[in-house]
């Protein structure tokens, strides 16, 4: 059914912001028109490639793939 069963996104986390951090991560999701489950997926992922060397970065990728 999926080429990849392992890329289904059915993970969760939780998240607590409190209503300043709220409002910030709304108003960034509503500027791109994006759902904030999506921004928040996309912070935390481009803050983890950042923050991990690149050669893990590739091969967490070439696993994936």
């Amino acid at each position: 059914m999926y080429p990849d069963p392992n890329r289904i996104r059915q993970n969760r986390h939780m998240v607590r912001l409190d209503a300043y951090e709220q409002a910030i991560v709304e108003a960034l999701a509503n500027y791109q028109g994006e759902p904030v489950s999506t921004v928040i997926r996309q912070l935390a992922m481009r803050k983890a490639e950042e923050l991990l060397p690149a050669s893990t970065i590739g091969s967490v990728n070439a696993a994936a793939r």
